[in-house]
């Protein structure tokens, strides 16, 4: 199959990327290289995926509308999957302008060209992060997500109702995936867990915010990974039970989903550190802070509806994925 990957020298584009290729799928893969964090990470991860003869790459930034859709009217892909995008929640609040630029044009651009080239399936990375200001537990896709606490979440957030006006208009079948704190190799270094490993290694202190009064939903990246490749080859459908009487926010009328991907069992923060402490064999220097603006106390997912209907849950335990991160650690940075 002709599949197309945004972001793909990303840390889960380059995931997606490798399993789709061994699998023995066509990969046209886009990604603009930014230095939101170190450029040679990216190029390591495209090294490694074009030793496959099925992969092509093309340096391209998505708000870039007429390279878009230039290559999409060469490639003519039948799925997308739709990773690029400027992350970061702390990131957001002093350079704005990238996250309008990157993920809302470059969506809306990707959404145009899906539309007009006989895309069978979009699927594309949401967040966790549109929980915002909500506190009810787990995080349900049925929950209301109107309050976001970061710039972040209200790009993510506008995809998902992007991406159903699409499914409306023109019948574009779109899957939004709300990723929960991903982790693993060739992972992101803005990411906690990577610069506690490389503080604990150098020994330098770690910074702990909230003072460790956080929970997340760490989920293993081969979960993840697992969850796409999954999600895009069940094409959306319908719900002919839905009413605008009482509107379910992840499904419609048209055929547009949206599913929580997580580990679906919270870890304290102070507990992820301790594991990881363990797996490095060395106890970290701490220094305790306040909360960060932008930043929310617990994340949690409810992956119910992914378990019922694509038939998947993640279930990698942080003890294992530690430790095969921070031997990827050890060996990529030759410590």
């Amino acid at each position: 199959m002709q599949i197309l990957v945004t972001g793909a020298a990303g840390f889960i584009g380059y995931h997606v990327s490798l399993k789709l290729l061994q699998e023995g799928h066509k990969i046209t893969a886009i990604d603009n290289l930014n230095d939101y964090y170190d450029v040679t990470l990216k190029e390591d991860r495209l090294g490694v995926l074009k030793n496959y003869p099925g992969f092509t790459f093309h340096r391209m930034d998505i708000s870039d509308s007429t390279a878009v859709s230039s290559l999409f009217s060469h490639y003519r892909p039948r799925r997308v999957i739709h990773l690029a995008a400027q992350a970061g929640v702390r990131y957001s609040i002093t350079n704005p302008q990238a996250y309008g630029q990157s993920n809302l044009t470059g969506f809306l651009n990707i959404l145009e060209a899906c539309r007009h080239n006989g895309v069978e399936h979009l699927v594309y990375a949401s967040s966790s992060s549109v929980y915002g200001a909500n506190t009810s537990k787990p995080f349900r896709v049925s929950d209301n997500v109107d309050h976001p606490v970061s710039l972040y979440a209200a790009t993510k957030k506008a995809n998902e109702l992007m991406a159903h006006s699409y499914s409306h208009l023109y019948g574009l079948p779109c899957t939004g995936l709300r990723f929960f704190t991903v982790y693993g190799p060739w992972g992101r270094p803005d990411m906690a867990y990577f610069l506690f490993t490389r503080a604990i290694l150098e020994d330098r202190p770690i910074k702990v915010f909230n003072n460790g009064e956080m929970k997340r939903d760490f989920t293993w990246i081969d979960d993840i990974v697992e969850g796409v490749v999954r999600t895009m080859n069940r094409l959306p459908q319908p719900d002919p039970d839905w009413t605008g009487n009482s509107p379910e926010p992840g499904r419609s009328y048209v055929p547009y989903r949206v599913y929580n991907i997580g580990n679906n069992r919270p870890v304290k923060l102070m507990d992820f550190i301790r594991t990881l402490e363990k797996c490095i064999g060395r106890e970290a220097k701490k220094e305790f802070l306040p909360m960060q603006p932008g930043d929310v106390v617990e994340t949690f997912a409810d992956i119910d509806d992914l378990a019922a209907e694509v038939g998947y849950r993640p279930d990698t335990p942080i003890e294992v994925g530690l430790e095969r991160f921070v031997s990827w650690y050890r060996d990529y940075y030759k410590v």
